[in-house]
């Protein structure tokens, strides 16, 4: 038994191939219930675009399951030889309570691909720990479940992701969405998304910075991680992050650059901060249902939380390099990030490569 604190040597799981069956879970919240009609499109898209079969567990569809039942529905997935690879179906506010429930040694024993990010860095950070690669983005209802089409640097990602082990070169997107539509009308759904133009990716490089960095990712949705660090779950003793390169991204729910910098000085007080290589920023999120931000708005949002980030990295770790606005997480196009996985960040050619 591997002691507390000291991750397991990690494994990439065998992946998947057209035809096989792949489960479709619901960890974080049983949205599908509430929005069906997104996630019927996402359920499309798996059979038809990536011809795979989704298979659905008794807590797929159901708001409110307990955490044992979550649990138990992971759990059967993982130990099913029939399921080749495990896609969320969504986030949602509450996975950290599955984690006591989940059974290390059984997961470890029956590795699989799992997709998903947000709330579902709970269970990345679970993975991670016990040494199985897992994928950062793609879930059902948001990447797959997408209006008019998926995007095509979504989907070219995810089917590598799935399908291709070895390296795969992120690029900046030339367009991006932020603005979401509704998921109650099915003729928004139909109807490509309004965007606008991406502006490539900012580069950190302080003097004295490794500008090519290569190592294993851990990181995820930043509010997750906050209360993963409060909860003392699934974090690591500081040294098993020397060299990693953290990525983060921030969600809907808009944190303030301040909430952002006490956050990453919390990781930096730890001594966490200072042990990655290397920062990897995803674009942040800029408008929410609850907060429909003009583009005045949207471009200062931004631009205060790549300062506070700045700020972090200056007082805990000034000589790390940073690239900041990569399509991960809450964006459109989105990146599939691997959790544990081997990336490459070189400052000198502008340039990031993950390996599948």
């Amino acid at each position: 038994m591997t002691p507390p604190g000291r991750p397991h040597p990690p494994i990439y799981p065998p992946k998947p191939s057209p035809g096989d069956r792949v489960a479709v879970v619901s960890p974080a919240a049983g949205l599908p219930e509430l929005f069906p009609l997104p996630y019927e499109l996402g359920l499309r898209r798996l059979r038809t675009d990536f011809l795979l079969e989704p298979v659905e567990y008794p807590t797929t569809r159901r708001m409110g399951a307990s955490p044992q039942q979550r649990a138990d529905d992971l759990h059967a997935a993982f130990t099913d030889p029939q399921i080749k690879a495990i896609i969320a179906s969504i986030g949602g506010d509450d996975q950290i309570t599955v984690l006591p429930f989940l059974d290390r040694e059984l997961i470890r024993a029956h590795p699989k691909p799992f997709f998903g990010f947000s709330d579902n860095t709970n269970l990345h950070a679970f993975l991670w720990q016990t040494g199985v690669v897992s994928f950062h983005g793609a879930s059902v209802m948001c990447e797959l479940g997408r209006p008019g089409a998926m995007a095509a640097p979504t989907a070219d990602s995810l089917r590598a992701a799935l399908f291709t082990p070895g390296p795969y070169e992120l690029r900046p997107a030339e367009r991006f969405r932020d603005i979401d539509g509704s998921w109650d009308d099915p003729a928004a759904l139909a109807v490509e998304p309004p965007t606008e133009p991406g502006e490539g990716w900012s580069w950190h490089l302080p003097e004295g910075a490794e500008r090519v960095v290569e190592g294993r990712t851990w990181g995820g949705c930043l509010e997750v991680l906050a209360e993963l660090l409060m909860a003392d779950r699934e974090i690591a003793d500081p040294a098993a992050y020397d060299g990693h390169v953290l990525f983060l991204e921030t969600t809907e729910q808009l944190p303030s650059p301040a909430e952002v910098f006490r956050i990453l000085r919390a990781m930096g007080e730890r001594g966490l901060l200072a042990r990655f290589a290397a920062l990897i920023m995803g674009r942040a999120k800029r408008w929410s249902l609850d907060r429909p931000n003009g583009p005045e708005e949207r471009a200062r949002y931004a631009r205060e939380q790549r300062e506070a980030v700045l700020a972090a990295l200056l007082a805990y770790a000034p000589a790390t390099m940073a690239v900041f606005d990569v399509d991960l997480g809450h964006t459109d196009p989105q990146y599939v990030i691997p959790y544990g996985g081997t990336v490459r960040v070189d400052g000198d050619e502008r340039r990031i490569t993950v390996t599948y």
